[in-house]
């Protein structure tokens, strides 16, 4: 898995995110598992299905739905938060009727908020049931970040638990614990080892998998049930039914696999530069590049089998490391400081006795860990110390992480065998078999007269650059849609342009503003930042508040019109975004009150906005936020969903280097 969290296959809770996307929403986050839950009919058991379910587990949708997706969960990592907004599509699209999902917790090991949480979300569910369990899972995921003893108490009480006091009591003795211990021990016997995991009527899907991965399975066994219930099999057995079957035609589980999907057939041609070595450096017939985190434990995990790899073929495989520090793994980028500054005082030898203390140190990778192993290196103690706590190997490690991400390399370890992609803590039979094909691959062309220590070169010659997996690193190119006419901010004098399609109900759109201000204050001279309005379907409130700011903007520009904009994102909950917060709004910035009510009696801007919204969707484009970077005319990069700002400053530093 990665670092935690294997994403297709078995989930590490990772990332990465790549192309790491903190949100695309395509809902409003309101649950209305409250009239379907009592639909169930109370104590109910599927006990009997290989992925057993009971009344006993938070459920979304009816008893009898034909379609049943049992998800296990954290949530503390950032690729469950991520699929949130499928699951939701998924709910919008099918609805109760056809589709039911069961909440199982796998809080991961790595997440120390995560078990805390899943404990909290239990207690409401025990508690108040199955509406507060989604309200309170709902607000728990929008605020990750928040996670903590008084945030479920808080969360709690505002999904509807009534006696708060017991509640505390109960959670801070741990009352909540069993269920969630039995989720976790559940998953990792049905091969759920990592997350998110879905089983959809028994079949196997793992990671932050996007809407059409799931349709293609829902739809595929929507027509499974609908044959099975026309055949006689009871509504409210079709589940068992339909996941007994699909366990005897599923195929033995893979090692999990940490953030994206094998390619084992396709040649990458990922550069070695000048990434230590080790093993056979100068006449090597294969070549694994790595790309690893010191604080993954399946990156350590897989340490067995590179040693049986060694041992098995000695000089005829070299391994290259290449740094990719997963951003929820705290620990991960101190440690790749340690065996940079190793590699710069004693060259590669020193980096791979760094790299095998560090392993041997995991999980204990703290300050004072990491100046042991540097002392017991004889490292210098000040370089070191300056090493860490100034990041002066940053630029490097980030290098190495651009490069993952160029090769859609999302979590940890992922490796290529002689450009073969292989992802995950596989085993060593894994390994073996490609190791063995490209063997015999080098042999004929060292027989023809290749010499070995370009054997690399020639395999990888034709090999697909960045970008060719998809790799966020290659940032996806969109067409730059038209800007005339939107408010903007920032200078117009300037090349590169942002535009941002994002809608005022969106809660990602929301998250995103501390992006796009540090954006502003970073940027904003260099920039010409657009705005286009793309109220999704799922937001009621979303299209007049649109309409309310094209007027505000058209009444008194764009300065007036980011001010709207933001009193629309302070004010998101409740009330704040309907007619008559509008209209207090506009009255606060001094528009023109009775144009102001006569624009959206009439709907005066409603095609304006429209047309953006089909402006976004042309350039396929059915998210918020999104954002396309890039020279006025022409294609620019695409960054989706609301990331981290550094994702936007990667792209931003390109675009404005003509890149």
């Amino acid at each position: 898995m990665n670092t935690g969290v294997a994403i297709i296959g078995f989930v590490l809770c990772f990332v990465a995110g790549a192309g790491l996307m903190w949100g695309y929403d395509t809902h409003n986050g309101v649950s209305k598992s409250g009239d379907i839950a009592a639909e169930s009919g109370g104590a109910w058991s599927d006990g009997d299905s290989p992925i057993a379910i009971d009344s006993k587990d938070p459920m979304w949708g009816k008893r009898d739905a034909p379609v049943t997706i049992v998800m296990w969960s954290d949530f503390q990592c950032p690729f469950c938060s991520r699929v949130e907004p499928t699951v939701q599509q998924i709910k919008d699209t099918y609805g109760p009727d056809k589709v039911r999902i069961v909440w199982k917790n796998e809080p991961l090991p790595f997440h120390n908020n995560a078990k805390p949480a899943a404990e909290a979300a239990n207690g409401v569910f025990q508690t108040a049931g199955n509406d507060a369990f989604w309200k309170w899972h709902d607000t728990a995921f929008k605020n990750q970040s928040a996670l903590g003893p008084d945030s479920y108490v808080k969360w709690a009480q505002d999904a509807g638990v009534k006696d708060i006091a017991k509640f505390k009591a109960d959670l801070d003795a741990h009352k909540f614990a069993d269920k969630v211990d039995k989720d976790n021990a559940e998953g990792k016997s049905v091969g759920a080892n990592g997350t998110p995991a879905f089983f959809i009527n028994g079949v196997s899907l793992s990671g932050a998998q996007p809407f059409d991965k799931f349709k293609a399975v829902i739809d595929q066994e929507l027509s499974k049930a609908q044959a099975k219930i026309a055949s006689g099999t009871a509504k409210d057995k079709v589940y068992v039914a339909m996941s007994q079957e699909n366990k005897k035609s599923a195929p033995a589980p893979a090692a999990q696999d940490q953030g994206n999907k094998d390619d084992t057939t396709t040649v990458f041609k990922v550069p070695v530069g000048t990434a230590p070595a080790t093993w056979s450096t100068d006449k090597p017939l294969v070549t694994m590049i790595e790309f690893s985190d010191f604080q993954c434990p399946f990156c350590k995990r897989v340490e067995d089998s590179l040693k049986k790899i060694h041992d098995q073929y000695g000089d005829k495989v070299r391994l290259v490391w290449r740094n990719k520090p997963l951003p929820f793994h705290n620990r991960a980028l101190p440690a790749a400081e340690l065996a940079e500054e190793a590699l710069s005082e004693k060259g590669v030898k020193g980096f791979w006795d760094a790299h095998d203390r560090l392993y041997a140190s995991q999980p204990k990778l703290e300050d004072a860990d990491l100046a042991q192993i540097g002392k017991d290196m004889g490292l210098d103690a000040k370089k070191l110390d300056d090493a860490i706590k100034n990041n002066k190997w940053k630029k490097s490690i980030d290098e190495d992480n651009e490069l993952g991400d160029a090769f859609a390399v999302s979590g940890t370890p992922n490796f290529f065998i002689n450009g073969r992609h292989l992802v995950g803590a596989q085993p060593f039979e894994k390994f073996q078999a490609i190791i063995d094909d490209e063997i015999k691959k080098a042999d004929a062309l060292v027989a023809k007269g290749t010499a070995p220590k370009d054997v690399y070169a020639a395999v990888t010659a034709a090999g697909k650059g960045p970008g060719a997996a998809g790799g966020a690193g290659a940032a996806e190119m969109k067409d730059m849609p038209p800007i005339a006419g939107a408010p903007w901010r920032g200078s117009k004098s300037t090349k590169v342009v942002v535009v941002e399609f994002s809608d005022f109900q969106c809660p990602f759109c929301k998250r995103v503003e501390d992006s796009t201000n540090q954006i502003m204050k970073d940027y904003g001279d260099k920039i010409h930042f657009v705005w286009r309005n793309m109220p999704l379907p799922m937001h009621p409130d979303a299209p007049l508040a649109a309409q309310a700011a094209m007027e505000a903007f058209k009444e008194k520009g764009s300065d007036t019109f980011w001010k709207f904009h933001d009193l629309l994102y302070q004010n998101q909950g409740g009330d704040g975004i309907k007619r008559p917060a509008l209209e207090s709004y506009a009255q606060q910035l001094g528009l023109d009150m009775n144009k102001f009510k006569a624009a959206l009696d009439s709907g005066s801007n409603k095609d304006a906005v429209d047309a953006e919204a089909k402006m976004g969707n042309g350039e396929g484009i059915s998210g918020t936020p999104a954002f396309i970077i890039g020279p006025e005319k022409g294609q620019g990069y695409f960054i989706n969903g609301a990331q981290p700002y550094d994702a936007f400053k990667k792209v931003l530093d390109k675009a404005i280097a003509g890149k």
